[in-house]
């Protein structure tokens, strides 16, 4: 399929003067082929000193789709810049290939705010109006940006020269340690701090000081770090030598001084909101933080042997060991304590958790819960439909399993996504599902969308309903959601403080990238 364009006769077209074109003379129009992967292809014809620019935004336009990025014949990227079309060689009847760069989202999962960002496109924030709003004082250095990471009221970025770009509340402004990030490959963050990993295995962090802005007593030992986990509070560096560096609330984990002598070989950290849990190469299972929330493994260390997978809620962990069975520790309330389904634990593949209870997927695709009953401890009432069970997604008080039918079961907190009994009917081919607090969307096979749950959360998506076909993929904050479409453009929906975005005269909940 291809369609001809002379942008010389659309609206708002402008050619350069004689005396701007080169040698002094008024250049005969270009002919250019753009053409998508899959072969559509459209003849678009400028003037060869039109702007690389204004060539995309004419593809982007036709093709419906957000941030493309144009290659020559010879596989060479036409920067825009301030590049025209004769600087980069284009002559009449060239083709030139068009890739759309993926557009993603970012959110905390307790903040109020949204961004969407692709490498070659801009950078868009919503939510609430008192921050994350990105200013023009900062749009002109948020260019190629790789990753965007969010603590519960700012953003920080990292650009395509490893160099990082903050915005939003001021516990968050990284200007103060802005010089030392450069080659950044990394980001982690909690609740009000951020935590950067530079090429070198050096860490900067920046944001609320006692919650893990503040890594100074602990620099010197931060090299070579390999990852960094987090709990509301306090992180946690997995060095390169299987050692572990920790800083930042030592209540919730920021101390580890106590099991310091035994944090060796470590593979992996997990944590919930107020401990750490790390396995050891050995399948030994090392805890600190919180003692009554998971800090603590004291009445089950025998057990906690041959483990490979750690689940965390968020104040306890279950932890899956080689032979299938699991052994739990931390706050009852959250699923601490699963003696009550001890026996039923076997052939364990994996385990899905929300703040109160677990969720466990056996070998034979069944399902077995434990912790909170009514936030989703106790799946009784659906535990005959939860067979052939294929993933399972969690809000802060519900699970949502998905089953090989494309199927879902849902239970839980009844108000807040454990019942779709509403919305039954609708959840066929279901492909995937994102979670707020206290709601749930599932994307269709045919890019369509479900929610269901607290409509003050997103669990009613009526006012955008229309809008959302083609929808690629789903972002979730703590009380609303935003859906990428096929054709680029961005769909928000929720508690109006918290993701959607700012309305147009029309009250619009839309945005074009």
């Amino acid at each position: 399929l291809s369609q001809v364009f002379d942008m010389s006769k659309m609206e708002g077209y402008q050619t350069l003067a004689p005396s701007e074109a080169r040698n002094d003379e008024v250049q005969e129009p270009l002919q250019i082929y753009v053409c998508l992967l899959s072969s559509r292809c459209i003849t678009l014809t400028l003037s060869p000193g039109s702007p690389v620019k204004e060539l995309q935004s004419a593809a982007e336009r036709y093709f419906r789709m957000g941030a493309l990025r144009l290659f020559s014949a010879n596989g060479r990227l036409l920067k825009q810049g301030c590049c025209r079309l004769q600087d980069v060689g284009l002559q009449d009847g060239d083709t030139v290939t068009a890739i759309a760069e993926p557009l993603k989202l970012a959110a905390h999962p307790w903040g109020s705010m949204m961004c969407a960002f692709s490498i070659s496109g801009p950078v868009v924030t919503w939510g609430d109006d008192k921050t994350g709003k990105t200013g023009t004082s900062i749009a002109p250095y948020l260019v190629g940006v790789q990753a965007v990471q969010a603590t519960s009221h700012a953003f920080a970025a990292i650009c395509h020269d490893g160099s990082v770009v903050c915005w939003g509340d001021p516990e968050g402004d990284c200007t103060q340690v802005a010089q030392k990030l450069r080659n950044v490959k990394e980001i982690q963050k909690n609740h009000a701090a951020f935590a950067a990993i530079l090429s070198d295995g050096t860490v900067v962090c920046w944001g609320r000081p006692e919650d893990g802005g503040d890594c100074s007593s602990v620099q010197q030992q931060l090299a070579n770090v390999q990852q960094i986990q987090s709990t509301s509070s306090a992180f946690a560096a997995l060095c390169g030598d299987g050692s572990v560096v920790c800083w930042g609330n030592p209540t919730n984990g920021g101390d580890s001084s106590a099991v310091q002598d035994q944090l060796k070989d470590v593979r992996q950290i997990q944590a919930t909101g107020f401990s750490f849990a790390a396995l050891l190469a050995d399948g030994r299972v090392i805890a600190w933080g919180s003692e009554m929330l998971g800090g603590d493994v004291g009445r089950v260390p025998s057990r906690l042997r041959n483990v490979c997978q750690i689940a965390a809620s968020d104040a306890a962990f279950a932890a899956i060991r080689q032979d299938g069975t699991v052994v739990t520790w931390g706050a009852p309330a959250n699923g601490g304590d699963s003696f009550k389904v001890y026996d039923e634990l076997r052939n364990v593949k994996h385990i899905a958790a929300n703040s109160c209870a677990f969720a466990a997927i056996r070998a034979d695709e069944t399902v077995v819960t434990w912790g909170l009953g009514l936030r989703g401890g106790d799946s009784g009432a659906v535990q005959d439909q939860l067979k052939h069970v294929q993933q399972i997604c969690a809000s802060w008080c519900a699970f949502a399993a998905i089953t090989s039918t494309g199927h879902v079961v849902t239970w839980g907190h009844p108000d807040r996504g454990g019942d779709s009994r509403g919305v039954q009917d609708k959840l066929q081919d279901v492909q995937q599902i994102q979670a707020t607090r206290n709601a749930f969307a599932a994307i269709l096979a045919d890019g369509s969308v479900v929610t269901w749950g607290d409509p003050e959360s997103g669990g009613d998506a009526g006012q955008v309903q229309d809008q959302l076909k083609d929808v690629l993929q789903i972002q979730a904050s703590e009380s609303a959601f935003a859906a990428i479409l096929a054709d680029g453009r961005v769909v928000s929906w929720g508690f109006p403080t918290a993701g959607v975005i700012p309305t147009t005269a029309e009250h619009e909940s839309s945005v074009e990238l």
